[in-house]
């Protein structure tokens, strides 16, 4: 298992990564359509605000002790999300509206959000079990599990920028 201060860079470098290429993205380019089925780059930053947002809460909430190895979600997890072969339904709660996003406004609450992540993981017991919320399919996640889905998934979405991008500047 990776130390509190291993993770909490990890997920800097992540989000980092991401807003970076969403400020590579022309605020006209920010919420169109790129190809058929695809959300905008808007719709994308929208989605990963409202889902890594949550974390905070997540980790700063109510814990139990894990009767399990603290890790062990992290590897299917990585397995399903870093398949791009497969098509995930996004939960309703994280699914964005179609509209138009402010990119400034996106890239500045990603911003706050990737430092409230970092204040939450802190120095906290990343092996306690976060009872707040139950992920779809997955369960109860420890604190180590929640932080590594932030970062799993939102990876997940820099490879779909990646395409997003790509598509809008026909390369």
């Amino acid at each position: 298992m990776k130390t509190n201060k291993e993770l909490i860079k990890e997920t800097n470098n992540t989000l980092d990564e991401l807003i970076g290429m969403l400020e590579s993205i022309t605020p006209a380019q920010f919420n169109q359509v790129p190809f058929e089925g695809s959300w905008t780059a808007g719709q994308l930053a929208q989605h990963l605000t409202l889902a890594d947002s949550g974390f905070p809460a997540l980790a700063t909430g109510p814990v139990s002790d894990t009767a399990r190895v603290p890790d062990q979600m992290v590897a299917p997890i990585a397995e399903s999300f870093l398949n791009f072969e497969i098509k995930f339904e996004s939960p309703d709660f994280i699914r964005p509206e179609m509209r138009d996003y402010d990119k400034d406004e996106m890239i500045r609450g990603l911003k706050k959000i990737k430092a409230d992540i970092a204040s939450a993981i802190g120095d906290s017991d990343l092996t306690k079990t976060c009872m707040a919320f139950a992920f779809p399919v997955l369960g109860n996640l420890t604190r180590y599990e929640a932080a590594n889905f932030v970062i799993i998934h939102t990876t997940r979405h820099i490879h779909q920028l990646k395409n997003i991008y790509n598509a809008l500047n026909k390369k």
